[in-house]
């Protein structure tokens, strides 16, 4: 992920989960050692499109907008660090994954809501490059139908628990091509928003 993803992921988690609507641009950059100019820039299309507003104090005003502005432009593919085919179920491929793992998409909508829309045949998990070859034990490379995806997890993903927050799972299945992403995005967006 983008620095300024890691940025949207903070305000709008904040937002949607603690309800705190306003940030200082100070307060972000200090939070993750960034620069001003990071967050500033990070800011510009929020700003732009109405989602936030004010310049060194901030205010969110539009969690929805914010939540499609993320969606749209984020890029899943790019973070793909490893994938392969497993004869294993996806219950068996959840169960089996190392407990660093942090779970993501369907997997994460399951964990966090004990139910989920629609079955699913994959499982997207985040990880660290470091940690990849514990995994690549746990599940060997295959050619065919990839059924397991491993996901470059941030240095500040492992801070949200076992899984991705709501609205990184909301811009994570929004990047998705599966029949079933659009179901599991439907009823996430309205657990989200309300």
């Amino acid at each position: 992920m983008t620095k300024k993803e890691v940025i949207w992921r903070e305000i709008l988690f904040q937002a949607t989960v603690n309800k705190k609507m306003g940030f200082t641009q100070k307060e972000l950059a200090q939070k993750y050692g960034f620069s001003l100019s990071t967050v500033f820039n990070a800011l510009r299309v929020p700003r732009n499109i109405g989602a936030v507003e004010g310049k060194r104090g901030l205010k969110t005003i539009d969690i929805e907008k914010f939540l499609n502005l993320w969606a749209t432009l984020r890029n899943l593919k790019k973070d793909i660090i490893y994938q392969t085919n497993t004869p294993k179920s996806v219950r068996e491929i959840e169960g089996d994954s190392p407990p660093f793992v942090v779970f993501g998409t369907y997997s994460a909508f399951l964990k966090k809501y004990k139910e989920t829309p629609a079955d699913y045949d994959k499982v997207y998990i985040y990880a660290n490059r470091k940690q990849l070859n514990e995994i690549k034990s746990r599940f060997p490379y295959s050619k065919g139908y990839s059924n397991l995806i491993v996901l470059a997890a941030d240095p500040w993903l492992k801070n949200f628990g076992a899984v991705t927050p709501d609205c990184q799972t909301f811009a994570d299945l929004w990047n998705l091509s599966e029949w079933y992403a659009k179901d599991f995005l439907n009823v996430l967006k309205d657990k989200i928003l309300g």
